[in-house]
């Protein structure tokens, strides 16, 4: 039986009507016209004021989505230093974003420009990157001292040189700019449609107050991103793991990753780039980079922040290149002391630093140390694995450690 277009058209205009009488549940994006607790309307004048035009936290610079989930925390290579710092343990963290890569030269030397301008000189020395971190009397490394932060062919290579106190600043300044861009760029927008409506209307129309710089905007304006922080242990493990790639698999991950890809190898395994190195590392004693040709992994220091393949979640050089610095405070026993949400170690609650004793140099852990991650371009493949971990003092830097920025996802887990 052939339906004609006229009966086609009416189904689906039956179909539509059907739909449309469903009732649609209001969640925070569509609130809808009416509060669902007292049934007053919103904005009306004098009345509770909500943004119709919010569609969801926007994505900051740099960021990349992370979705959260359940995964196995903890060291899966043998411990071959026997430390037994991070057992494996079921944990769960929310959804957030991540620096798709490590901060690079360039966004550290844009910081260094605004805060000349408008802190103080003694704050502006104390965001100085330590370039000698370079120097060694037995090794000739005096152009890196001299050119790898400020040299335009160094602008995308990884910084270095940089303190965790130095990092946490630069989040701070970055939380600052980032969102004062954003209210500017809205202020904008706003002037923009005024003008329009007022020369439709054929009237005056008096122009919104300008947005100064500095300003804050409310956080209900949905317009203001969340601060830009050091990621979490626990987060920083879940996103270099990216056990979203073996999805296909089962939902109990029977098979874990070593690294942040398949395979217990260094090398692309398939495709026609097999045989290619998948990370910047150190292959043996005095082997930094391999022979000359497709055998090296065309790095005889740190390279290009975007030079080796993203991982599952989009995220750049999660191993290699340089370790990253994490929130965390470092304590040996972080596996038991724990919650098994969104877990971190802030202070030393639970295990106070006294228990180590440094004073007397009997340990080198006080409430000082910082945990970092992901191994380096001076580091062997067994630092690249998510699980490893070590510790430095927060206001020590090397020419092996950097970092990347993390943001919460506030609202939905997708």
């Amino acid at each position: 039986m052939k339906l004609s277009i006229k009966s086609v058209a009416v189904l689906f205009l039956g179909l539509a009507l059907v739909s449309s009488c469903k009732s649609k549940k209001p969640n925070s994006v569509k609130l809808g016209k009416n509060s669902t607790a007292t049934g007053i309307t919103y904005n009306k004048k004098g009345g509770f004021q909500v943004d119709k035009k919010f569609k969801g936290q926007p994505t900051g610079p740099n960021l990349v989505f992370i979705e959260g989930g359940r995964f196995t925390m903890g060291a899966l290579e043998e411990d071959v230093i026997n430390t037994r710092d991070n057992l494996e343990r079921t944990v769960s963290v929310q959804s957030f974003y991540m620096d798709e890569t490590e901060i690079a030269n360039v966004h550290y030397l844009e910081y260094l420009n605004a805060i000349q301008k408008d802190s103080s000189q003694e704050f502006y020395e104390s965001a100085l990157p330590d370039t000698l971190v370079w120097k060694d009397e037995l090794a000739f490394n005096d152009s890196y001292v001299e050119q790898y932060l400020r040299y335009p062919g160094f602008r995308m290579y990884p910084l270095v040189g940089v303190s965790w106190t130095q990092a946490t600043d630069y989040c701070t300044w970055r939380t600052a700019a980032v969102n004062n861009d954003l209210a500017m760029k809205n202020q904008k927008g706003k002037k923009s449609t005024t003008k329009r409506k007022g020369k439709a209307a054929g009237a005056e129309v008096k122009a919104a107050p300008a947005f100064s710089a500095g300003q804050r905007l409310p956080i209900e304006s949905g317009i203001v991103l969340p601060a830009y922080r050091l990621p979490t242990e626990a987060e920083w493990e879940y996103a270099a793991k990216a056990m979203i790639g073996t999805q296909y698999e089962d939902e109990n991950q029977v098979n874990q990753r070593i690294y942040p890809w398949d395979g217990p190898s260094m090398r692309l395994a398939r495709g026609k780039h097999k045989g290619e190195m998948l990370a910047n590392f150190k292959r043996g004693r005095g082997d930094y980079a391999g022979i000359a040709g497709k055998s090296n992994d065309k790095a005889i220091i740190t390279t290009e922040v975007y030079y080796y393949p993203p991982n599952d979640f989009g995220l750049y050089q999660m191993a290699g290149n340089v370790n990253e610095w994490v929130f965390d405070l470092y304590r040996p026993l972080s596996y038991e002391d724990m919650n098994d949400l969104n877990p971190i170690r802030r202070n030393d609650f639970m295990d106070n630093a006294k228990n180590y004793d440094r004073k007397n140099n009997n340990s080198l852990i006080d409430n000082h140390s910082r945990v970092y991650k992901g191994g380096s371009w001076a580091d062997v493949a067994y630092w690249l694995a998510p699980g490893t971990r070590r510790f430095l003092d927060q206001d020590s830097s090397t020419s092996t450690i950097g970092f990347r920025c993390a943001m919460i996802r506030a609202g939905t887990n997708k």
